[in-house]
């Protein structure tokens, strides 16, 4: 992984790299996952009005480059966005890093669904009961949602996928393994489809 970065870093991110750096963490600790780059290096703050997003390009030499820029979280606590926003963007620079370490690629579309289901899953691991607390959670996180790009774009479609397939998989974590309190075979599936790729992925939330 070169350490050359696309954009330059935002010194004064401290919150929201010290949140990033958390997410890294539980999102390794959960895949169990090898540290192939710590994420704070590759921080820089969004433009104003601009949204998360994971810069990546690949050098002559074959090296990726990457650049999460990331906005400033709202003073106090931040909202649900804002800290939805650090998932997002940091679930993508696990998954990037991830695969290309080990030589493979990675669609939009893959990064865009693993991203939805990092967002429920660590939410819910801040929440006082899980169980009980699940199905509001995915209400909020993907049923109460507006999109940016419209639907008839590549990313607008994209998107509206990705957030389908993340309301029919976390609906079946949610009654196979939340609700029958099966929480270590809950973690092993999880574990598994972090590994699948795209088509793998789309199948197991029963995407048509």
């Amino acid at each position: 992984m070169s350490e050359h970065l696309l954009a330059g870093n935002g010194v004064a991110l401290v919150r929201e790299r010290a949140l990033a750096a958390q997410v890294q963490q539980g999102l390794e600790r959960l895949y169990h996952l090898d540290r192939v780059a710590d994420v704070d290096p590759y921080v820089a703050e969004a433009d104003g009005g601009e949204r998360e997003s994971l810069l990546v390009r690949e050098a002559d030499d074959g090296a990726l480059e990457l650049s999460l820029r990331l906005p400033r979280l709202a003073p106090g606590n931040g909202t649900l966005d804002g800290l939805c926003q650090i998932i997002e963007g940091v679930s993508h620079f696990v998954y990037v890093t991830h695969h290309a370490s080990g030589g493979r690629s990675v669609t939009q579309l893959e990064l865009e669904l693993q991203a939805e289901i990092d967002k429920f899953v660590l939410l819910l691991g801040t929440t006082v009961s899980p169980v009980g607390e699940s199905a509001a959670l995915r209400q909020r996180l993907f049923g109460d949602v507006t999109f940016t790009d419209e639907g008839t774009t590549e990313a607008g479609r994209r998107y509206r996928v990705a957030n389908s397939a993340a309301l029919r998989f976390t609906g079946r974590l949610e009654r196979a393994y939340l609700r029958r309190n099966r929480f270590a075979e809950l973690r092993h599936e999880l574990r598994r489809f972090f590994r699948m790729g795209q088509e793998d992925k789309l199948r197991a939330a029963g995407m048509p």
